[in-house]
C-alpha cells in the first residue's frame, strides 16, 4: 500500500512493501525526483538493504558454526512493513523478524524507517533494535534512485556528483559476482566534481570507503536545480545505474559493503558489518534536500 506525506510543495510517497521511497515531486513543476522502476531497464524506486548490503560470497555466511543463505541486499526490500505512525509530515514503517527470516538471518529484531518531510528536505531514518541476548551483526544502507536528467531536452552528461569536500576517490572494483576484487581504480585526486558517465557502470558500482564528505549535491550544468544528499555515519557509499543508457542515478549510503572473495565467510569477520549488544538500538540518518 502507498502511503503520502505532502507540504506546500512536495509530495513524497512511500510503499509499505520494503518501506520504499517511491515518489519525492516538486509540485509546482510536476517535477519527479525519483526513478519510476521501468521493469525494462531497473524495476526499483529506492530500496532499503537489510540485513546485509551487497553480496555474499557464494550467497552465504556462517554464524555460530551454521550457515545461512541470503540473497544480494538481503531481504526487507521484499518483506510487508506495518505502518505504525502516521502523521502530516512523518511516516514511520516497521518490520519485525518472524519465521522465515530466522531461517536465513539467526537474529531476533525489530527495524523501523522512519519518513520525514520539512520543507524542501526529506530525512530517511533507519532504527535497529537487537531484540536477542547476544549481540547482533547487521549491515543495513539505503538505495535510492534518482531521475537524471530532471528536465527534457537534457542530456546524462550535462550532470555531475559535486562531493562537500576536496576527494581522492579510489573506487572498490567488483567481480562478476558482485564481491569485491581486492582491485582499485582512482577516479577523482583532490577534486570535488565527479562528471557522470555511463560508462563508469560497465564496471558494477562506484563503491567508495572512508568519504572526508558527509554531503554531495546531484546537479546539471544546464539547469539550476539541485538535489543535495547527506549522509553522516555512513562509512561507504555506492554510485550506481544499469550499464548502458539508463536515466537514473542511484546514490547509495551504506553501513555495509559487499563481501570479498578472500572472506572467511564467518559473518563476525565481514567487513563492514556492525555488531549491536542485547537489547541496543542502532541509528543512521540521511536526507534528501531538493535546491
Amino acid at each position: 500500500m502507498l502511503y503520502y506525506l505532502q507540504n506546500y510543495n512536495f509530495r513524497v510517497g512511500v510503499e509499505s512493501k520494503g518501506a520504499e521511497l517511491q515518489h519525492f515531486i516538486k509540485l509546482d513543476e510536476k517535477l519527479e525526483l525519483i526513478w519510476q522502476a521501468d521493469p525494462a531497464i531497473w524495476g526499483s524506486h529506492a530500496p532499503n538493504l537489510f540485513p546485509i548490503v551487497g553480496e555474499l560470497p557464494e550467497g552465504t555466511y556462517t554464524y555460530d558454526n551454521e550457515i545461512f543463505a541470503l540473497k544480494r541486499h538481503g531481504f526487507a526490500r521484499h518483506k510487508e512493513f506495518k505502518l505504525i505512525e502516521e502523521e502530516d509530515d512523518k511516516l514511520v514503517f516497521e518490520l519485525e523478524d518472524d519465521e522465515e527470516t530466522l531461517q536465513v538471518y539467526p537474529f531476533k529484531f525489530r527495524l523501523l524507517i522512519a519518513y520525514k518531510l520539512e520543507k524542501n528536505k526529506l530525512s530517511v531514518t533507519y532504527q535497529v533494535l537487537n531484540r536477542n541476548k547476544k549481540a547482533m551483526f547487521f549491515s543495513i544502507g539505503g538505495h535510492p534512485g534518482f531521475n537524471v536528467p530532471f528536465y527534457p531536452g537534457e542530456q546524462y552528461s550535462d550532470y555531475f556528483i559535486e562531493f562537500e569536500k576536496e576527494e581522492t576517490l579510489y573506487r572498490y572494483l567488483l567481480t562478476d559476482d558482485g564481491l569485491q576484487s581486492g582491485d582499485t581504480e582512482r577516479v577523482l585526486e583532490q577534486e570535488r566534481v565527479l562528471p557522470l558517465k555511463h560508462g563508469y557502470f560497465d564496471k558494477d558500482a562506484l563503491v567508495f570507503k572512508n568519504l572526508h564528505s558527509e554531503k554531495l549535491t546531484l546537479g546539471s550544468r544546464t539547469n539550476q536545480r539541485r538535489v543535495e544528499i547527506t549522509f553522516p555515519g555512513f562509512p561507504y557509499l555506492g554510485i550506481w545505474a544499469k550499464p548502458g543508457p539508463s536515466p537514473y542515478v542511484c546514490i547509495e549510503p551504506w553501513c555495509g559493503i559487499a563481501g570479498r572473495a578472500d572472506e572467511t565467510g564467518e559473518l563476525e569477520e565481514k567487513e563492514g558489518i556492525n555488531k549491536l549488544g542485547p537489547e541496543q538500538a542502532f541509528e543512521r540518518t540521511y536526507t534528501i534536500e531538493v535546491l
